[in-house]
């Protein structure tokens, strides 16, 4: 993909976080794509994927995911090989079943392989989670 295709596809796939269909988002993957957070286990197949966006639509109904930046990547760029540095921002009111009810708001990046089908083959996911647990429990400030 070239730097503008790329963009254009980030753009969508945040889009996607932010229809409340998970299904949308695990369509960005291939069929054998996986997503890990925070150096967790990976989702692997796009039922897995669509089960963990399902999960942060749930917890949050209200949730923006906004398209900070894109980054290409080599493998000598100081993180490791991938293909792109998708930036991202989430909002969104914790008001899910069990939510305390408090405004999030946390900035992270996945680190994208594409596939030739021109499909997420695998992206690492990547946030503060200290901070977000923190804004869980207390909000914003």
């Amino acid at each position: 993909m070239t730097l503008t295709e790329l963009t254009r596809f980030a753009k969508r796939y945040a889009e996607a976080w932010c229809s409340q269909n998970p299904e949308n988002v695990a369509a960005f993957f291939a069929e054998s794509g996986s997503l890990s957070v925070n150096d967790g286990t990976p989702a692997v197949g796009r039922a897995a994927i669509a089960e963990i966006a399902g999960g942060f639509m749930h917890d949050f109904p209200d949730m923006t995911v906004t398209f900070d930046k894109l980054e290409r990547s080599t493998p000598h760029g100081g993180r490791s090989a991938c293909d792109a540095v998708f930036h991202w921002s989430l909002t969104g009111t914790n008001t899910g079943p069990g939510g305390m009810g408090k405004r999030v708001r946390i900035s992270g990046y996945e680190l994208w392989k594409i596939d030739n089908k021109e499909l997420i083959a695998e992206s690492k996911g990547h946030f503060d989670s200290a901070e977000y647990e923190r804004q869980l429990k207390h909000g914003l400030d």
